[in-house]
């Protein structure tokens, strides 16, 4: 585990890094955890280790499978049998023994947390307290930044959300804005992905499991980075007119914790054979995507967005804006619009596309039973794709920040 320094002038004077957290983060103590008895008071345990059995099975057959299936067995028999006082040391190898399960199926590199004021590398470390108002109550925000050749990608915008929505959502700063920053570009820096994305948290904190957050003492900061080696693709989906309430315009502005509504239209545009739901707002309008802006192509060859001031403010669709210019600039495109767009625009335009910072751009071909232009992936969402790309990899320093490895 790395401390994080309060400033980057602070690492440069010292060559250590201290934590930014207001007061001293002493080490982890040994403690203990108690899971409940279901019999007669538990005793200690025997000298048993999850983390050594599970080697043992490996050796035994040869396979990581055997780990899982042993790790799978244990919790089934653990459910009917008594449960006796741990150590914290225990706890520990039970959160290795789940993390070598493959029950993730991301590869975590590092995680910054403000509750222990470092940064720890270990998958297993990277938890957050249940009592954190964000865990029990959704009292959080978040947001993201692309890693892409060991730069990332629009972090100050996606930052300038992040702390507009905290603001929205009533959460006091654990940091100033440097300061924030200057974690996240650290953590990057730790995990040594060049390839990925930055996720991170603002919550009230921990303190209670009460509805209020006044006895929350200090708002917690997380961070998390994700290797992604590989791109999407831009390839054709299929979408479905989602059937779940969309968020009131208060709550879908601010990128919050709460995305029971987008995961569940996301889930239910699977159901139906689809990559998402596209949901419409209170007035029959077209709104956004289960978490991506869309944008359509008119039959006047304009680039055509719904407004922002009911839905998410994408920073990647703002920036997709921005760069049609280009498109508009060498006749491929005779302008750009938002405005409000019927279903029935959206269905008979000659494009449409999905739009954010985890596909790029990615064209629809069919939306519900209607095909939309000749059914192929369309050339200006094509096109878009590739600009979004490129300036990723090679974009105005205001969009890109080189990460000190």
């Amino acid at each position: 585990m790395a401390n994080i320094p309060a400033t980057p002038a602070a690492a440069v004077a010292t060559g250590h890094r201290a934590s930014p957290w207001p007061r001293s983060s002493p080490s982890l103590p040994r403690r203990t955890a108690m899971l409940p008895s279901t019999g007669a008071a538990a005793g200690p345990r025997a000298s048993w280790s999850w983390r050594g059995a599970a080697a043992v099975a490996r050796a035994a057959t040869g396979s990581d499978k055997a780990e899982s299936s042993l790790f799978s067995e244990v919790v089934r028999r653990l459910v009917v049998a008594e449960f006796a006082q741990i150590l914290f040391v225990e706890v520990s190898e039970r959160l290795d023994t789940f993390q070598a399960s493959g029950a993730r199926n991301q590869n975590y590199m590092a995680m910054y947390s403000s509750i222990f004021g470092g940064i720890t590398k270990d998958p297993s470390a990277m938890v957050i307290p249940i009592d954190d108002h964000m865990v029990h109550r959704g009292h959080g925000v978040f947001d993201t930044a692309a890693i892409m050749d060991g730069h990332l990608y629009e972090l100050e915008q996606h930052l300038d959300r992040f702390l507009r929505s905290a603001l929205m959502a009533k959460i006091p700063l654990p940091f100033d804005r440097s300061t924030i920053r200057s974690i996240l570009i650290q953590t990057v820096s730790a995990s040594n992905c060049t390839q990925g994305s930055l996720r991170y948290w603002l919550s009230v904190g921990p303190g209670d499991f009460q509805l209020s957050s006044s006895g929350c003492a200090n708002p917690a900061l997380y961070a998390v980075v994700i290797e992604s080696p590989s791109l999407q693709v831009p390839a054709g989906c299929k979408v479905v007119t989602s059937s779940i309430p969309i968020k009131s315009p208060q709550f879908a502005v601010m990128k919050s914790v709460n995305y029971m509504p987008n995961a569940l239209t996301k889930v239910e545009g699977e159901e139906n054979g689809a990559f998402t739901g596209i949901w419409l707002d209170d007035e029959g309008f077209v709104a956004e995507g289960s978490n991506m802006n869309v944008g359509f192509v008119t039959a006047g060859k304009e680039l055509l967005m719904p407004r922002f001031d009911k839905i998410l403010s994408g920073c990647t669709a703002k920036r997709v804006l921005t760069l049609a210019e280009q498109l508009v600039a060498d006749g491929r495109l005779s302008g750009i619009i938002s405005r409000n767009v019927s279903v029935q625009e959206g269905k008979a335009a000659g494009e449409m596309m999905l739009i954010g910072s985890g596909i790029l751009v990615k064209p629809v071909v069919q939306w519900d039973d209607q095909i939309i232009g000749s059914g192929q992936e369309g050339p200006i969402a094509l096109a878009l794709y590739d600009l979004i790309l490129e300036d990723m990899r090679s974009g105005p320093p205001s969009v890109r920040i080189p990460i000190p490895y």
